[in-house]
Order: structure tokens, then C-alpha cells, then sequence
């Protein structure tokens, strides 16, 4: 089955509400400005995080049953709820409340959206799966709608626009703005994620991995150089967490600015470079067996003199 939505199918109007559920959970996990409960972090047990999250595990499931627990699945099974695992840990756990009280901590869940479950959740394919949950005459109906989003999956799109909505939001006057905005926040989280995984998509199914892995070492360097002005800035950009004074772990604000910045700097970094040099590493050793003569011929494609001798 075909992963993907059609637009312009009237069985889409059905489907836009969970649609908009899905992404609304990630977005929602940031309800106002700082709004910081007493006491230690603790869970974020919000009905509009865990419904998106519960609802796409049960749709996951109906259709991994209907298709009867193949075999061929278990293993996009494991990775989907690898990602779901990860997602919860960022929206639901105490990190996502501590992330309102320091940019480090903030920074660290954005990069587990970002980079882990971004990544995880197009390598475990969920959409054909997800599918079988539906009555036939629908998932005939959404079957093909992956033509429309890979207009928009190649890799030098797919950069530019994770990489727009990685700067922009990071500009001071955006992001003090989404601190201050719940509705404005709700729109920088769906821009992360949606972004992060039409990116990772865009790179797990270009087939020339040459290409792929340029595209990955240019993300590398985008978000490094962010995250490098954030850590050597002599100030903090964000007045929402300089207005807060110590932060947690004994911090100051520009030291818990510095922190987030080496973080988005060395380990996100880190993340796409080594995936570009996986990538890489695969496309050479892919070249280097299509351009190996076979045995018993010279390299202008005759035949090896001793060989011909030996038979």
C-alpha cells in the first residue's frame, strides 16, 4: 500500500480532524507563556497530547492485526514504537515541563522531535499500516496521495524549508513571540516537526545517496552555525528565560543559552553528519561492486591471457 493522504478526495473531509490531531499533540505540548506549576517538573498528562498520541498507536495496531502480525512487519513495528516512545518522552514526561523552566532542557526535546522521532517514524513507514485500520472503500480512496507530498519530499526542498523554519523561529523576535503566544507556539512546533520529517523522508527515499548525503552535510553545518552564534553569543536572545534569573543546575541565562547552543551545535550536528557519512559510505561500496571486473578479463574487457591458458 501506498503511504500517504489525497487532498482532494472527498474521504479526505473525514479524515481531516485526525489528521489535525496527529501533529496537534507535538504542538499543544506548549500551552502558554511559562505558565510553571510549584514544585519539580512532573508529567504532562494533557488529554490533547495523549488522545493524538493514544489515537495514532491504536490505528497502528488495528491495521498491524488486519494484516495479520507479518513477519516482514516486526521490524517496522519495533522502530514506530521506538518513535511514539520518544515522542512521549518529549511532550509527556517531566522533560517537557523542566524544558519551560530552562532553554537547555527546551532545546533537548526539541532535538528528540527533531532528529530522533523525525527520523524514526519514516524509517518504520506507519502510513500503509495505519491504512488497514480504515474500511476498504477508504483505503482505496487514500492509497495514492503520496504522489502529491513527494512533490514536495526532494532533498534540496526539503532542506531549505527545515532549515527556514530552524532560523526563523530561532530570530529572537519569533521565538520571544511563541513564548508569549500559545497560538504562535502551537505554530513553531508543527513547523519543527512537520519540517523534520518531510526532510528525513525526503532523504531515506531519494535513491542516489551521493545526493542525500550532500544535502545532510549542509544541514549539519545550517544547524551548527545556529547553534555556535547561540553558545558564543554575550548575551541571551530570549527574554522569556532571562527574565527568569538562576535558572536550574545553578545556571545563568547566558550559560543555559551557551549550553542549549552547544547542544543544537555538536550533537545535532553530529546526527547528520553521521548519517551523511553512513550514506556516503554505502553509495562508494555500492560503485566500487558495479565497477569491479570480473574475474578472467582485463580491464578494456578482454579476456586475461593466463586465464584463457588455465582453461
Amino acid at each position: 500500500v501506498s503511504d500517504g493522504i489525497v487532498l482532494h478526495h472527498p474521504a479526505m473531509l473525514r479524515l481531516i480532524p485526525l489528521c489535525w490531531l496527529l501533529v496537534a499533540s507535538t504542538a499543544y505540548a506548549h500551552g502558554g507563556y511559562h505558565a510553571i506549576a510549584p514544585g519539580p517538573p512532573g508529567w504532562t498528562l494533557d488529554p490533547w497530547v495523549l488522545g493524538p498520541l493514544g489515537l495514532t498507536t491504536a490505528l497502528y495496531a488495528a491495521g498491524f492485526v488486519r494484516l495479520c502480525a507479518r513477519r516482514s512487519l516486526w521490524r517496522r513495528a519495533g522502530i514506530f514504537g521506538l518513535a511514539w516512545l520518544v515522542l512521549t518522552l518529549a511532550l509527556v514526561s517531566p522533560l517537557h515541563e523542566a524544558g519551560e523552566r530552562s532553554f537547555t532542557l527546551h532545546m533537548i526535546e526539541h532535538e528528540l522531535i527533531m532528529l530522533v522521532a523525525a527520523l524514526l517514524l519514516p524509517l518504520s513507514r506507519p502510513w500503509g499500516v495505519m491504512l488497514w485500520a480504515f474500511p476498504r472503500s477508504m483505503r482505496g480512496a487514500l492509497a495514492p496521495g503520496g504522489r502529491w507530498i513527494s512533490r514536495w519530499a526532494k532533498p534540496g526542498i526539503a532542506t531549505a524549508i527545515q532549515a527556514a523554519m530552524l532560523w526563523l523561529w530561532h530570530a529572537p523576535p519569533l521565538f520571544n513571540r511563541a513564548l508569549g503566544h500559545p497560538g504562535w507556539h502551537v505554530a513553531q512546533h508543527l513547523s519543527f516537526l512537520l519540517s523534520a520529517l518531510l526532510f528525513w523522508w525526503a532523504m531515506l527515499r531519494t535513491p542516489n545517496r551521493a545526493v542525500a548525503a550532500l544535502y545532510l552535510f549542509i544541514t549539519s553545518v545550517i544547524g551548527a552555525a545556529l547553534g555556535a552564534l547561540m553558545a558564543l553569543s554575550s548575551s541571551p536572545w530570549y527574554a522569556g528565560y532571562a527574565a527568569m534569573g538562576l535558572m536550574p543546575f545553578g545556571l545563568t541565562p547566558d550559560e543555559d543559552q551557551a549550553l542549549a547552543g552547544l547542544i543544537m551545535w555538536v550533537p545535532g550536528g553530529l546526527v547528520h553528519a553521521g548519517a551523511a557519512l553512513l550514506l556516503l559510505q554505502r553509495y562508494l561500496g555500492q560503485n566500487a561492486v558495479q565497477t569491479k571486473p570480473c574475474a578472467g578479463t582485463t580491464r578494456r574487457g578482454g579476456i586475461n591471457p593466463a586465464s584463457a591458458n588455465d582453461s
